[in-house]
């Protein structure tokens, strides 16, 4: 398969995908989650309806702020303002006098400042995780110099990784904004594992790059790039379709808490596979076309 002579069609996909991310992240936001704003999670398995569910917070209890999401076998993530232990306990009693067979699976409160804090470190982390992937790629690389110097491999492997993790966040904006999904400190360990996996990819072409590199000086750079994608592509697509097998199934029968925790991950590991074979390889080849012209 010759990608590099249809790179244009592949850069023009993640052009897209990319554009498309950064507009709606712009435009709609992420929408903050309890770990990052403060507030209340609460759990519960409960025999009702979320209409009626609804109404008892609203009406018995006098909460107006409250968004519910449902899930399977009558489970209900509850989002209400921050309360204290013996609200909690006050209002977990009132709501097993009202209705039957209540369950408490997770109660969760956090304060707006502990939120605000957890919100900075959180963005310092995907920043400093970046950084350093990138400047390892670079160091790692070192001794490879042509044709293209070794720190452009890193700044590269900067570029994808952006990539993969934006086109994810951009998705969260979307169902933030259609359907109230919030994104919690569970979305930024997704997109960190997004991130390990996804250089891990990149780095497997770009070592065969490498290796091609050193037995065919003189061969060209397209030529030896394309045979070297075409010789990973195999392991890549089959690592990446056996994760994405066990994280369908985690999604379908795991806990409703580490639904959108996996589908994260899932996105961001499709969009990385993608970006290693796709995204990586042309970009080297256009900037050592450039570097040489």
């Amino acid at each position: 398969m010759n990608i590099i002579k249809h790179k244009s069609i592949f850069l023009a996909i993640s052009l897209i995908l990319f554009v498309g991310s950064i507009v709606t992240i712009t435009v709609f936001g992420l929408k903050p989650g309890i770990d990052f704003k403060g507030g209340t999670l609460w759990h519960v398995k409960i025999q009702t309806d979320e209409n009626s569910l609804k109404n008892f917070f609203s009406g018995d209890l006098g909460i107006k702020e409250i968004i519910i999401f449902p899930s399977s076998d009558n489970n209900y993530l509850i989002r209400i303002p921050g309360i204290s232990e013996s609200e909690h306990q006050n209002y977990l009693q009132t709501l097993k006098n009202k209705f039957e067979n209540v369950e408490e699976m997770q109660f969760q409160s956090i304060g707006p400042t502990i939120g605000k804090e957890l919100r900075n470190r959180a963005v310092w982390a995907v920043v400093w995780v970046l950084l350093g992937i990138s400047l390892y790629v670079a160091y790692a690389f070192r001794k490879v110099s042509f044709p293209i110097k070794s720190w452009k491999y890193g700044i590269i492997t900067l570029i994808t990784l952006f990539h993969d993790v934006v086109i994810p966040a951009g998705v969260f904006a979307v169902l933030g904004w259609k359907y109230g999904i919030e994104i919690d400190a569970n979305f930024v360990v997704a997109l960190l594992v997004i991130m390990g996996f996804s250089v891990h990819d990149t780095i497997v072409v770009f070592d065969r790059i490498r290796e091609n590199l050193m037995t065919h000086r003189n061969v060209d750079f397209s030529e030896t790039v394309n045979k070297s994608v075409n010789q990973t592509m195999a392991r890549s697509i089959n690592t990446s379709l056996t994760v994405v097998l066990v994280l369908l199934a985690m999604a379908v029968f795991g806990p409703p808490t580490l639904k959108y925790f996996i589908l994260t991950i899932l996105a961001g590991i499709i969009i990385g596979t993608y970006s290693s074979i796709f995204l990586a390889s042309p970009l080297l080849t256009i900037w050592q076309k450039f570097s040489k012209n």
